[in-house]
């Protein structure tokens, strides 16, 4: 068996003379059917025994691919019977064929049930009344059954214009009627009419390709569709179909028989299809309907069901589904193999000479392959120079089949001596370091087992899934995202991306120490604990091992180590502190980690959900990072200083306001009710616009002030301004309402003036993860939620929306913990607790009722966790004493844990 390949592939040959024991329930219906008084109630108890006892026998652990057949059997015995009760005088002239997977013989307990009823050439006058009885008596007895009716002509005409149809009409099945008619269809859509072999397998494979675009090119996404994802049945069925077209092969086994699989390789793809099968078998019996999507609704469930139980360091269903990425990436590793066999015997030009590209490898017909059977034997390294050779001839469309094979088969030469081998050393980091196809040839070595042998440690996040809505693809393929992101980032045609980034990235003195980084950043997960310091001793280790400097390997180290440093740092503290920009600068030491650290943080949060990254993000990072690369520049023994960042800032808004034409009278009043904290927290464009609305508004005026905007001089999200005079509930109502109207609350800055009012600005994005650019749909938050501020005394709204489906499966225990904020005389407040909708609002609402004052919240979403910070004091604006602590920390906990058990 491949190494890393799940143990899906070690399972014995699945017997095949099980097929031809007949089902004796089945066999009972021949006699129990006909001589039924009530037909309709008599068939519909038939499916439902049989079902029931199908369900039995899964549970038994009977072999599935009996309990698939034995389920046509069920059907097509119903069927039969049916159609000769309703048939009548048409049974004669009419076809009734199965079609599809049904015609194929497989059916699970509620797949698709697809038939045709084939017609004569010339119609026959009376059937259409006859065949609505068939239908409508199917359906009253519990079958869903998917019809078409249709002449010879229908199908070749369908057949040829849709290559979807000519799959299904070529795994037809006769049912019941003529022979020479269904010979006939046959006959019509052979081949030579219609759909060579050739243009079938290019078609089905551009069909293959569209599939696997739809679901990102990715067999390893959270919720895997069991059927459709890459990896999947239809993997495996296309390489039947495409067996069946050219070889008219009817089994698996033909394919072993026509030497394009090894008895060993039949084995594992019969096994491999089993387990597929048992898992879509479960989801049909766990739902009740035709559900082929592993959801975390159902992913528990089936993990208890299949036997998994919870480890130290992997809960059971993470080992349940990297068991099915594993098998999923078996399936593509074999799906690939035999594509490139097929092509090689129906497209490839027979005589295409072979042009010589190294010592082992030459091109034949635009595909690499070995000079020889032994080359790996003889030349191990060969190994790791089969992916170099790819990237150095861009042309090759791919690897040849033999080649494929033989690499899975020589992957046992990749051991200790092959490791510490320096050729081998300096082929990987050539492999790094080439100008063109780092992450294309990473994925293939991963795919053919070579990555997870050269780097042990990697293979074993091989599959490994973390149970989370965070992390949206499993550790291996998460990890070559972040490399596919790092590489974006040097590439000119991606320059329109993030240009900046791609600037800093061509700045870097070695690229590949990224990639290294990227590669190492989470292979420790699943080991318990730190995963980030675990992985930098082995990032450390291999590089040094690799023969790179010192210097270079606890740079790899330093960023392993750090990966997730900047992210939380920049959503969880206030950047704008220079404290904070001051320390970060002081644990990054000098611009070149500064440089390396950003890339990596983008790099691997764009690469952790697709759903996880926004504009706001970008521009959080981005501003965070300049404050930092600041400091650098001064000097880390000259660090920022508080008063002279408050008089430029003061300097800069001032310069804005005058170039408003803002009269400069106006200007301190507003300011003088603000303390340095504000000036140190905003931006000159976000505090000369504050100024430009509030120096047009009457000073009698108590009214809520709501504006919405592009957030001024930063972009990446719509700010919400909201200046309130008595702040009962100001903040609790304020998030209630944004939520209420679909707005993701990014940052929330509170600042209480000295006059009793409260200045507040909230960076907001649509749930789409794009900021506001509808003018109207701004009008109309700053009217709703003016309104909703202007209700004296009113409670905080609730929230109705409804909490996803994904974030339900879930239980995150509220955590609450305190720390101190010194300097700036604050008491720092983080909640851990499920997010959902109205949460905000929530604590708002607790904070006033404990009279503890909110000055500051950053936002922090992980998957279905809420990781938020508060910064709190309190009514005299000190910090929180034990005792406060204590009874705000009991009241968070109570109120949310009872929530979320209402939820």
């Amino acid at each position: 068996m491949r190494p890393g390949f799940t143990e899906a592939s070690e399972g014995p040959l699945p017997v095949a003379a099980a097929a031809a024991i007949p089902w004796a329930f089945v066999a009972g219906l021949k006699d129990r059917l006909p001589a039924a008084s009530e037909p309709l109630r008599e068939f519909r108890a038939a499916l439902e025994e049989g079902d029931r006892e199908l369900a039995r026998r899964f549970h038994a652990d009977e072999p599935v691919e009996t309990l698939v057949r034995d389920r046509a059997l069920l059907v097509d015995e119903l069927l039969v019977r049916a159609w000769a009760m309703h048939a009548g005088a048409i049974a004669g002239d009419l076809a009734l064929v199965a079609v599809g997977g049904y015609g194929r013989g497989e059916l699970l307990p509620c797949s698709d049930i697809d038939v045709m009823v084939l017609l004569p050439q010339s119609e026959q006058p009376g059937w259409t009344t006859a065949l609505e009885r068939f239908l409508t008596f199917l359906w009253d007895i519990g079958l869903e059954i998917g019809h078409s009716v249709r002449t010879i002509d229908d199908c070749q005409r369908e057949a040829l214009a849709d290559i979807g149809v000519a799959t299904t009409l070529i795994e037809a099945r006769l049912l019941a009627g003529p022979e020479p008619l269904f010979s006939a269809m046959r006959r019509a859509l052979a081949p030579d009419r219609l759909w060579s072999a050739r243009d079938f397998f290019d078609a089905k494979v551009r069909e293959q390709a569209e599939r696997h675009h739809r679901y990102h090119d990715t067999a390893y996404n959270l919720e895997p569709n069991v059927k459709q994802s890459p990896g999947g049945l239809r993997d495996l069925q296309t390489i039947g179909w495409v067996a069946k077209r050219h070889f008219g092969a009817d089994t698996l086994q033909e394919l072993a028989s026509h030497g394009f699989l090894t008895v060993r390789e039949l084995a594992q793809l019969q096994s491999a299809q089993s387990y597929l099968w048992r898992i879509r078998f479960a989801l049909h019996l766990v739902t009740q309907r035709r559900e082929d999507r592993l959801l975390f609704d159902h992913q528990i469930r089936l993990a208890r069901m299949f036997g998994y139980e919870d480890a130290t360091y992997t809960l059971a269903v993470e080992q349940f589904m990297q068991r099915y990425y594993r098998t999923a990436m078996f399936v593509s590793w074999l799906n690939e193999l035999l594509l490139q066999h097929f092509r090689e015997e129906i497209l490839a030009d027979r005589d295409a000479p072979a042009v010589p590209l190294s010592r082992y490898f030459q091109e034949r017909d635009e595909y690499l392959e070995v000079t020889g059977e032994d080359v790996f034997v003889r030349n191990p390294s060969a190994l790791l120079e089969l992916f170099l050779v790819l990237q150095q001839n861009p042309a090759l469309k791919g690897v040849r089949a033999n080649t494929i094979r033989l690499v899975t088969q020589n992957l046992w030469l990749i051991d200790e001596e092959f490791r510490q081998n320096p050729r081998n050393h300096r082929l990987f980091l050539e492999i790094l370091e080439a100008p063109a196809g780092v992450t294309h040839e990473l994925r293939r070595m991963n795919l053919y087992g070579v990555l997870g042998r050269y780097i042990p440690a990697f293979g074993r996040i091989v599959g490994r899934m973390q149970y989370d809505l965070f992390h949206a693809y499993t550790v291996d393929a998460h990890t070559l995202f972040v490399v596919s992101n790092l590489r974006r980032f040097a590439l000119e045609r991606y320059d329109h991306e993030f240009p900046k980034l791609a600037e800093i990235f061509r700045s870097l003195p070695k690229p590949q120490l990224a990639y290294l980084a990227a590669i190492f950043h989470d292979i420790a997960k699943g080991r318990g604990g730190d995963h980030s310091e675990l992985g930098a001793v082995d990032a450390e280790a291999f590089c040094l091992e690799q023969g790179l400097s010192r210097y270079d390997a606890r740079l790899v180290a330093w960023l392993v180590r750090n990966h997730l440093m900047l992210s939380v740092t920049s959503q969880k503290q206030d950047i704008a502190d220079p404290q904070v920009v001051n320390a970060f600068a002081r644990e990054v030491g000098d611009q070149a980690r500064l440089d390396y650290l950003y890339l990596l943080t983008v790099a691997d949060v764009r690469g952790t959900n697709p759903k996880l990254w926004n504009s706001w993000k970008a521009t959080l990072f981005d501003e965070f990072y300049e404050r930092v690369k600041r400091a650098l520049r001064r000097g880390l023994e000259s660090p920022i200083d508080r008063e002279q960042l408050v008089a430029e800032t003061q300097s800069q808004a001032r310069e804005l306001l005058a170039a408003a034409g803002v009269d400069a009278a106006t200007i301190d009043p507003i300011w003088s009710v603000h303390t340095d904290t504000y000036f140190l927290r905003h931006s000159a464009a976000e505090i000369a616009w504050h100024t430009e609305r509030l120096a047009v508004r009457e000073a009698a005026d108590t009214s809520p002030l709501v504006a919405v905007a592009e957030q001024p001089g930063r972009g990446g999200a719509t700010v919400v301004l909201v200046h309130t005079r008595g702040r009962h509930h100001s903040f609790a109502r304020t998030t209630a309402a944004l939520d209420q109207m679909g707005l993701s609350i990014q940052d929330a800055r509170i600042t209480p003036t000295t006059d009793g009012a409260s200045l507040d600005s909230y960076l907001v994005l649509e749930d789409t993860g794009m900021p506001i650019t509808d003018r109207q749909r701004m009008a109309g938050i700053e009217r709703q939620l003016a309104q909703a501020l202007s209700e004296r005394n009113a409670a905080a709204p609730a929230v109705t929306r409804r909490m996803a489906r994904q974030a339900r499966m879930f239980t995150t225990p509220t955590q609450v913990t305190f720390s101190d904020d010194a300097k700036n005389g604050r008491t720092i407040l983080e909640v851990v607790a499920g997010d959902r909708p109205g949460l905000l609002s929530e604590i708002g609402k607790l904070l006033w009722d404990q009279r503890v004052e909110l000055h500051g919240a950053k936002i922090m979403t992980v998957g279905e966790r809420a990781e938020d910070v508060f910064y709190v004091t309190d009514e005299m604006s000190r910090p929180l004493e034990e005792e406060r602590r204590t009874a705000l920390a009991e009241a968070l906990q109570h109120a949310l844990d009872a929530r979320d058990a209402a939820a």
